[in-house]
């Protein structure tokens, strides 16, 4: 089995497969992630195969729904399995949201209303049974450990008998699942929600997390949009410097960084956020010990 993730890193993306190659070579590059939707494990990509000889590769799903009112898909987790065992990866990784519903047999879709984007389940005591559930399945049919990412909420629903953190840590507390903790979604769900990004980190489960993502955005109408497709912000990066600091100072290892970019994917445009990302890191050891 491959090593967790480490170092700083970039997603896997085919347009810019030869420069994380480049990256790979010079030992820049230990580790990436590929969204699992998009790779076929009978048919992956052949230079996702020459990479993954030489780094870790953490399989990304994005259309689980492990907070769905239904149970996880045998076949997406069948995907999932399918490509940890492809690549040798340490563990799977998937987004603490629900992205279908039931419909009726003569809606647009069939029997199932897709949402087309991840969205925040009511923080209830009912939903945290239903998460906890679908998680504990999950994690019985994987073959791999698996770990849950916080999601850019642009809304919170008026039943929410939890705010984030605690709900995040009482999911972990009852399953033990690991964390992506993605630093651009709590910015965006911070603004959202008009609470300190800050405070809301250090409440965070940050033992559990396995690794971290770093992605670009712009504000538009008083909210914070992750787009992938802009330059890391500031505020972002500050959030990153804060979570090394706090894992520096508790004795414990920063995990892998990866940057996620979606579109604008150009080797400048993406190498220019993983210097910041680096100056970020580097900030936060700075931190502890000064």
């Amino acid at each position: 089995m491959k090593p967790m993730p480490n170092g700083t890193a970039i997603a896997w993306r085919a347009p810019i497969a030869p420069d994380l190659a480049d990256l790979a070579a010079q030992g820049r590059l230990q580790f990436t992630e590929v969204v699992a939707e998009n790779v076929d494990p009978d048919r992956p990509p052949a230079a996702l195969m020459t990479l993954a000889e030489h780094v870790t590769v953490i399989p990304h799903g994005v259309s689980l729904g492990l907070a769905d009112a239904s149970t996880p898909d045998p076949a997406r987790l069948q995907r999932l399995s399918s490509l940890a065992m492809l690549f040798d990866a340490p563990l799977v990784s998937e987004h603490l949201a629900f992205v279908r519903a039931a419909g009726t047999p003569d809606s647009l879709h069939g029997d199932v209303l897709e949402a087309g984007h991840l969205m925040p389940p009511p923080r209830t005591r009912r939903m945290l049974d239903v998460v906890v559930e679908n998680i504990e399945i999950a994690q019985a049919q994987l073959l791999v450990p698996l770990a849950i990412e916080n999601i850019a909420a642009l809304l919170s629903w008026p039943e929410d008998e939890f705010d984030e953190p605690d709900f995040l840590g009482e999911i972990v507390r009852r399953t033990g699942v690991r964390v992506v903790l993605d630093v651009a979604n709590l910015h965006a769900s911070a603004i959202s929600r008009g609470t300190d990004a800050h405070a809301d980190l250090l409440r965070f489960p940050l033992d559990a997390v396995a690794y971290v993502h770093v992605a670009g955005g712009t504000e538009r109408d008083g909210l914070y949009i992750d787009t992938h497709a802009h330059p890391v912000p500031d505020a972002v990066s500050e959030l990153l410097s804060a979570f090394v600091a706090h894992r520096i100072s508790c004795g414990a290892p920063v995990p892998g960084i990866m940057l996620e970019r979606d579109a604008d994917v150009r080797a400048e445009a993406v190498l220019h956020d993983l210097d910041r990302i680096d100056r970020a890191v580097a900030r936060g050891v700075a931190r502890v010990g000064s």
